[in-house]
């Protein structure tokens, strides 16, 4: 059971709440492809509105109209609109089935404040599964508000079936529905509106549909419609001076009253290039109110778009392999032309442009590779911008569907090299001819900046390029004087390689100053340790106590051994127990004074 409304009450409350306006006619959905419309409905009014004098203030409460697709129609939207006198009826059924709106739409005339309502439905799950038929929109009841209308003749409703189906059979299209409410009559004899969101690439088969509600067919002062300032006209059912007079273009009626259902051929008033029409109403006393407006338009159109699919880094260089591809989209209507420019950007800054090389086709793709250099002036990281149809300046070349998909980002940072201290050379003391033991092990805490790099030490520049044999035991680690390490550093990406020079050199001599020269095997000569093959122009001498030269030797001598090879001698060739002393020439530029001390002998 409907619920009961005050509709007085209601009338009132919204005259003084709302302001005297409808609802701008809008954009509201678009269909790209093999597409056409159709409209179905009926009205509810028993006959035209004359006012109460001429006419019973009477209206029914259901109304059905049929619907006949042809089979290789296939139904894509049905969007349902119903309308009429005060401020609206919103539970009403359709086919039996509950129908509430996913909108609503109302306005106040000005000059009597009356209010009007219109209500939308997607109703397309409903119509597939009915199919063609009777469809009949029930409990739709303003019989209560009505006879507030009927003294100025403004008492309807009605219904309304905006139906978009696709047949590959069709040229490729455009179809736009545009809905909103809004309207024209005496104190508001102009109403204008552009429609936007067109894309006109041929304009052969262009036509466009109205849902207009509370037309007068024996009313029709200065009553026009206009499209690009050319008057519509579809006689006999639509002349030029009364368009919206109760008529429907689908079925050939003119019984629709106080509704229409109008078709017109536009193609005579559109021009390829087109994104826009302008919509012009006229009238001196009619009132009529604009709810829905389909256009159809063939529109053969790309639908560009493009994706950065990899990108190549090298260590330390801003060169960039990108790889990339070009997609013209499912939704697109046409192919998109060879050449077409293609953008890239640093930050926002143009650093290179491309184009496509083939014509592409619907649902159909192009992939490229482009090596770029990035400018010393981005910084890092950066935003890598492609941009398809895009000359460089945001502008673009070629109509699509979509102008706000061109594009793709990606951010990038480039692969730096892991930065390092400078290592000063090591020493070892020299063990002999050169050779020293070293222990690098520690080399890496001066050496590294980032102690999540790693570090590894080689013989020769090629392995560590190669990260090929490292060395092993970096804690004594035996080498000739001036030997180059190769020190690998890496991180995550990239490495650097450094040097370190291991240097070994002479250490001061360790001399040994007891000798028991007896020959039982320990201590039987003057023992110097870190001397020969160390300081191989060394020459020592031996005093006795008086100062006396008692033995001189070098690298290519023996050891001394108590021995008197001097001049001076007692005691035949050997020397007494005592205490002598020695001077020891390295003969070596870090030392220029012999080290000198005394040594003792007993046998």
């Amino acid at each position: 059971m409907k619920r009961k409304y005050n509709y007085f009450l209601l009338w009132w409350l919204h005259f003084f709440l709302f302001p005297a306006f409808g609802q701008e006619v809008q954009l509201y959905q678009q269909f790209n492809g093999r597409f056409d419309f159709t409209f179905i409905g009926n009205t509810l009014n028993t006959q035209e509105n004359l006012g109460i004098l001429n006419s019973p203030c009477i209206i029914n409460t259901s109304a059905s109209a049929e619907l006949t697709l042809q089979p290789d129609d296939e139904l894509e939207k049905a969007y349902l609109y119903w309308a009429g006198s005060g401020p609206g009826d919103f539970n009403v059924k359709l086919n039996d089935i509950d129908i509430t709106p996913d909108r609503t739409f109302n306005l106040t005339q000005s000059t009597s404040g009356l209010i009007f309502f219109s209500a939308f439905k997607d109703v397309t799950e409903q119509v597939l599964l009915t199919g063609n038929g009777t469809y009949t929109l029930s409990e739709f009841d303003l019989s209560e508000i009505i006879p507030d209308y009927c003294t100025n003749a403004t008492n309807f409703a009605g219904w309304a079936i905006v139906l978009i189906y696709k047949n590959d059979n069709l040229p490729l299209n455009q179809l736009n529905v545009y809905d909103g409410l809004d309207y024209i009559s005496l104190g508001n004899e102009n109403l204008n509106f552009s429609l936007n969101s067109l894309n006109v690439i041929d304009n052969i088969g262009a036509k466009i549909g109205f849902i207009a509600w509370e037309g007068d067919s024996n009313i029709s002062v200065n009553e026009t419609l206009r499209i690009n300032e050319s008057i519509l006209s579809n006689p006999p059912l639509n002349p030029s001076n009364n368009a919206f007079n109760g008529t429907n273009s689908i079925t050939g009626s003119n019984s629709l009253y106080n509704m229409d259902l109008d078709v017109y051929d536009i193609q005579n008033y559109i021009q390829p290039g087109d994104q826009t029409a302008e919509i012009a109403l006229t009238s001196g006393q009619d009132f009529v109110m604009i709810n829905t407006v389909v256009t159809k338009l063939n529109s053969q159109v790309p639908d560009a778009t493009i994706t950065i699919d990899n990108f190549y880094l090298e260590c330390d260089s801003r060169e960039i392999v990108v790889d990339y591809t070009v997609y013209n989209l499912e939704t697109a209507t046409n192919p998109l032309p060879a050449n077409t420019p293609i953008s890239i950007y640093a930050n926002g800054v143009l650093i290179e442009t491309t184009n496509t090389i083939n014509s592409i086709e619907v649902n159909d793709s192009e992939s490229n590779t482009i090596l770029l250099f990035i400018p010393s002036e981005i910084s890092n990281p950066f935003e890598l911008t492609f941009s398809v149809d895009d000359l460089g300046d945001g502008t673009g070349v070629v109509n699509e569907i979509n102008e706000n998909n061109n594009v793709d980002v990606v951010e990038i940072s480039f692969l730096l090299s892991p930065e390092f201290n400078s290592l000063e050379p090591i020493f070892s003391c020299n063990e002999g001819f050169g050779i020293g033991t070293f222990d690098i092990s520690a080399i890496e805490n001066s050496l590294l900046i980032d102690f999540s790099n790693t570090v590894s030490f080689h013989q020769t520049l090629s392995d560590a390029e190669l990260n090929l044999n490292p060395i092993i035991n970096l804690t004594n680690y035996q080498t000739n004087t001036g030997t180059i390490l190769y020190i690998r550093v890496e991180n995550e990406f990239c490495y650097s390689i450094t040097t370190l020079e291991l240097i070994t050199k002479n250490c001061p001599p360790t001399v040994y100053n007891f000798i028991s020269a007896n020959e039982d095997g320990f201590n039987d000569f003057f023992f110097i340790d870190g001397l020969r093959n160390i300081f191989l122009n060394f020459e020592i001498e031996i005093y006795n106590r008086w100062g006396h030269l008692i033995w001189k030797g070098n690298q290519n001598t023996e050891d001394w051994r108590g021995e008197v090879t001097e001049e001076v001698k007692w005691n035949g060739n050997i020397s007494a127990d005592g205490t002598y002393f020695y001077l020891l020439f390295l003969n070596d530029s870090d030392y220029p004074k012999p080290l000198q001390g005394f040594l003792y002998i007993t046998r």
